[in-house]
């Protein structure tokens, strides 16, 4: 604990000693002491002591040090702390989240190299997201740094060994201009171009951690990424919907899915739930027939179903989890793990999803969809299937440009229908799992056409009641 009550007394001159003269201080309720050889060596520590104590530095009550000693014997470079806090990180977080961490700190700690470093070896990135930002189980149990468990490649360990060398030093990596650069290089892609809102908050979010982190060891003393002036760059993270699919075009997609032989059927409704409930592929993956709650068999061709999603299984890579599977078990994004969600679904995922459980039924453990080998449903093959199936269906025109690029277009597409069809916005984002602010910011422009068809209902009111009071008066 850092304190400014501090006293610093005279020499102590112990007859007989080999070190007879001694410094001694008190920090708090802690009296600390040096012995020296000789007298000059003991005054010129003391005079130290009364340097830092005039100047106004806090001493640390547990070493008796001023707060800039402290510091130095203390001094890391940022890649050290920032290897420090990813595997402080890595057992609290998902394997997506540890992913995202460790192409944070790698795009942080390229930026933070000292102006002479010269060039960068080209398989450094490799070298800090696979090998010092990425964690292994090492012989204790414990996760612990890939590169201090295995043996890099030579061009990994070249990479290794470039950016201990050349790496900032943590305090001077949190000078406000230093911060500037690297706030500067998280606002943009490897090929220049700038990135992504989303992408820009979330690293800087992960460098802000990383300087709370290195406040909680007493590194620092504060964060100082809230008082560098620095404006994010303004992008638009609002869908184009010039390249989402209407209703029509999505049943057609859909159905040119089913036309691809066995794979094509077996997700014709894995991709029926992007569409008709807005799903995310992740948890359409983890779909399980308990979750399914459909009308019976006799039931009215026009009766709707419900889904109570519960689980996610986003796909990380099998360096990132724990088991070493290319995916993770989640709940549903941004909520409690135990959280769920219902979804009611029309008559057409009803019949789309009868269909598969009568034709395939589930896997062992109840999930709808699989891959061929009975695991998760890799995007690789998915997408590879919706590739064929826009081919199919679009104009060419249509197919050489990003109009239903990805399979997530259709999640789009299901909630900008809900919204153009008077779906209160509540209720809209309510189904599609996340906030209203995300919402009003990635559905404006269908959410906009919604407000005029309001605007309308409005009026429409008020003429009425026009037409009521000029009764009432004649």
């Amino acid at each position: 604990m850092l304190t400014f009550d501090v006293r610093v007394y005279k020499l102590r001159i112990r007859s007989g000693r080999r070190r007879p003269f001694t410094v001694r201080w008190r920090v708090g309720d802690r009296d600390h002491s040096e012995s020296y050889q000789f007298e000059a060596q003991a005054d010129g520590r003391r005079a130290e002591l009364m340097t830092a104590l005039r100047l106004g530095e806090q001493f640390d009550t547990f070493t008796g040090l001023p707060v800039t000693e402290l510091r130095a014997r203390n001094t890391v470079t940022w890649f050290e702390h920032a290897v420090e806090y990813a595997a402080v990180k890595w057992p609290r977080v998902s394997a997506k989240h540890r992913a995202g961490i460790a192409d944070a700190l790698a795009t942080v700690t390229m930026a933070l190299v000292r102006p002479s470093s010269g060039q960068a070896p080209p398989a450094l990135r490799r070298a800090l997201l696979s090998w010092a930002f990425r964690m292994v189980r090492g012989r204790d149990g414990t996760w612990t740094p890939r590169m201090k468990v295995e043996q890099a490649p030579a061009e990994v360990a070249r990479g290794l060994e470039w950016i201990a060398r050349h790496s900032l030093s943590l305090a001077e990596a949190a000078r406000p201009h230093r911060l500037r650069a690297v706030l500067a290089a998280v606002s943009r892609r490897m090929d220049g171009s700038e990135a992504a809102e989303n992408t820009v908050r979330r690293k800087r979010i992960v460098l802000s951690n990383a300087l709370v982190y290195a406040v909680s060891c007493e590194r620092l003393q504060a964060n100082p990424l809230p008082k560098v002036d620095w404006q994010p760059p303004l992008t638009d993270i609002e869908v184009d919907f010039r390249y989402v699919p209407g209703p029509r075009l999505a049943r057609d997609l859909i159905i040119a899915v089913g036309t691809q032989g066995l794979r094509g059927a077996h997700l014709e409704a894995f991709f029926g739930c992007l569409y008709y409930a807005a799903m995310r592929p992740a948890e359409a993956a983890a779909l399980n027939e308990k979750d399914c709650l459909l009308p019976g068999p006799h039931a009215a061709p026009e009766a709707w179903g419900e889904l109570v999603l519960a689980r996610s299984h986003p796909e990380a890579g099998s360096g990132w989890t724990d088991d070493g599977r290319p995916h993770d078990t989640r709940g549903l994004k941004r909520r409690a793990r135990n959280a769920t969600r219902s979804v009611p679904i029309p008559p057409d995922l009803v019949r789309l999803l009868r269909a598969h459980l009568q034709r395939y039924g589930t896997a062992p453990d109840g999930r709808l969809f699989r891959a061929v080998r009975g695991g998760r449903v890799p995007s690789t093959e998915y997408c590879r299937i919706w590739a064929t199936a826009r081919r199919r269906t679009l104009l060419p025109r249509d197919a050489e440009t990003p109009f239903a690029k990805v399979p997530y277009c259709l999640r789009h597409a299901g909630i900008s229908l809900w919204i153009t069809a008077g779906i209160p916005p509540a209720e809209a984002a309510r189904r599609a799992g996340h906030s209203l602010t995300v919402l009003y910011r990635i559905y404006a422009k269908p959410l906009r056409g919604h407000q005029h068809h309001a605007n309308q209902l409005i009026t429409a009111a008020l003429q009425d009641l026009d037409q009521d009071v000029n009764a009432h008066r004649t």
